[in-house]
């Protein structure tokens, strides 16, 4: 059965606007194959028929990925070790400091641990076209648009006047961007791995 995600709203006037998630707020979820678990954060637009999903999942031993076909999937490591993914025809290796890797869903690899458990950020799309971006510059997601940054770090998230305070491990989004510029500050000075991500999401559907 789908349940709906605890937002906390925060920003604009009367709660519209942007919302928060934090991975802490979310229970976990066993894989469909049972090789992990999951913690769904966004699923739009609706968590029975979703057109994108966003979701954080702990790997604690090797396996295949489940199958999602017409889904394209965007994949980057948030802690541990790292992960091999292989199909028959490539191997790619990913680290935290690792871009994301953009693959097809109806075509799942299989998941070998380099060296312990991982945590991993998921985006899932139907129909549409994503990206997922470092946060490492200010970035401007067109006027209407549906974005949101995932955070690794604590940081603060700028946008106008506008600032919000967001967690690590925190998905920050808007169904409807005012088209301003938005910046992500992060409390750190780490620059080896990317202190979150920007997601814009292009529905065809809409």
């Amino acid at each position: 059965m789908a349940t709906r995600t605890p937002w906390r709203p925060c920003g604009r006037s009367e709660g519209v606007g942007v919302k928060v998630i934090s991975v802490a707020d979310v229970p976990a979820v066993p894989w469909r194959n049972g090789g992990g678990l999951t913690r769904e954060l966004l699923a739009w637009p609706d968590p029975a028929d979703w057109r994108l999903r966003v979701s954080v999942a702990d790997i604690a031993s090797d396996g295949p990925f489940s199958a999602f076909p017409g889904v394209t999937r965007v994949f980057a490591v948030l802690e541990g070790p790292g992960v091999v993914l292989t199909w028959p025809e490539r191997r790619v290796e990913q680290r935290t400091t690792d871009a994301p890797l953009t693959f097809d869903g109806a075509d799942p690899p299989k998941g070998q641990l380099l060296d312990g458990p991982v945590r991993d950020l998921n985006v899932m799309c139907r129909g549409a076209s994503v990206s997922v971006l470092p946060a490492t510059t200010p970035w401007r997601p067109g006027e209407g648009a549906r974005a949101g940054l995932f955070t690794r770090v604590p940081g603060q998230w700028q946008c106008g006047p506008q600032s919000v305070s967001v967690p690590a491990l925190t998905l920050l989004w808007d169904d409807a961007a005012s088209g301003g510029e938005w910046q992500f500050v992060a409390d750190t000075d780490d620059t080896t791995r990317p202190a979150g991500w920007w997601i814009l999401h292009e529905d065809t559907h809409a």
